[in-house]
């Protein structure tokens, strides 16, 4: 951190940290690997999931309901913890159609959103002011998004592997 943030070169650093300017160097690399995320598809793939997570957050913010219905699936299943559901709403919605109404409906949400690796997948977190309170986690095929699930639950929310998606 100290050389990141505040650019203090590692030959100062290692003195003080009672290591080597290599060994000092390590703790560094890998935290910078952490903070990225390893990805659990291929880079290609990667970047398709990523377009696809794009194109629905940006539709999401529209309130964009032709654009979420080109980027869903047409068996798309939503799964959401209770907590993230208005009262009477279920946590299960099938089709197309009904995600994407229920996204317009709930788009003020989507603000907050970003794209993120989720437990090494492409998937969207959203935290207002910093702080964490929704992770999507999506499955895609063939640019179309077939499922994901949203998690807003604190304990599983702090079992999930976050990294920022670098461009």
């Amino acid at each position: 951190m100290l050389h990141d943030m505040f650019a203090v070169p590692f030959e100062e650093i290692a003195p003080v940290v009672g290591r080597t300017q290599v060994a000092a160097k390590k703790p560094a690399s890998r935290a910078r690997h952490k903070v990225r995320g390893t990805p659990v598809v291929p880079g290609t793939e990667l970047d398709r999931h990523r377009r696809v997570a794009e194109a629905f957050l940006a539709a999401a913010r529209g309130g964009d309901l032709g654009a979420l219905l080109a980027v869903l699936d047409p068996d798309v299943v939503r799964r959401a913890d209770p907590v993230t559901v208005p009262a009477g709403t279920a946590t299960v919605v099938r089709g197309a159609r009904a995600v994407a109404e229920e996204t317009v409906f709930l788009r003020e949400r989507a603000r907050h959103a970003a794209t993120a690796l989720v437990d090494g997948t492409v998937g969207l977190v959203v935290a207002p002011r910093g702080r964490l309170r929704i992770a999507l986690t999506l499955r895609v095929e063939d640019e179309r998004i077939t499922a994901y699930e949203v998690i807003a639950d604190p304990g599983r929310l702090r079992r999930l592997e976050l990294a920022v998606l670098e461009r």
